[in-house]
């Protein structure tokens, strides 16, 4: 299989993390992109409709886009251990990666509105908007976070690459001052050798 891949997505770090839990990082090729939020890159738009990272290309040629459709197949792949089979657990995993997933979705509008626009056309409002998303968010985890516990599912790689890159774009937010529990369980979280071997360059 061939991965469109960026170092910093943290979208494609979500992939890879599952991919290395699962033991399924040897089957994925990596192919370079250049995806934008204005600029489409052709070679991935070649491949998907939505010109995204991450896209996976499986072995029959058929492409996946979403991160969370691609760690789905991948589990699938394995024989299903990161996406629990039904009942409170599957929803709760599914309902964790949705709310995670939610804190990058704000912080990459908030990441392309600073990156992809020039000054003059910038929305304080917008960003204190998508800020207090990541806010309310990271509030809900602190508050939940003993529910995490050692689990490792769909739900806590997501809610660990969200925080990653957090660290990785926005250290201004400070976000473990005032989530301390949540801090503490991602210390723990973030030394898996999953997550170490896919955390991304630091600048």
């Amino acid at each position: 299989m061939k991965l469109f891949h960026s170092h910093s997505s943290p979208f494609v770090r979500k992939v890879m993390v599952v991919a290395h839990e699962l033991g399924l990082a040897e089957r994925l090729e990596l192919l370079p992109s250049a995806v934008h939020p204005v600029k489409r890159d052709r070679s991935v738009l070649a491949q998907h409709p939505l010109a995204q990272v991450p896209t996976l290309i499986l072995d029959s040629g058929e492409s996946l886009a979403d991160s969370r459709v691609i760690c789905e197949y991948l589990d699938a792949e394995a024989g299903g251990r990161l996406f629990p089979a039904g009942g409170d657990a599957r929803w709760r995993a599914l309902n964790e990666q949705s709310t995670a997933d939610g804190v990058l979705d704000a912080a990459l509008l908030i990441r392309y509105e600073l990156t992809a626009r020039p000054e003059s056309e910038r929305s304080a409002a917008w960003i204190e908007g998508q800020t207090a998303k990541i806010e309310s968010a990271l509030a809900w985890f602190e508050e939940h976070v003993e529910a995490s516990g050692d689990r490792v599912d769909i739900g806590t790689i997501a809610l660990a690459c969200a925080l990653g890159y957090l660290d990785l774009r926005f250290s201004d937010i400070a976000w473990r001052d005032d989530a301390p529990r949540l801090a503490a369980w991602f210390a723990r979280f973030e030394e898996r050798p999953s997550m170490v071997v896919t955390r991304p360059p630091a600048g």
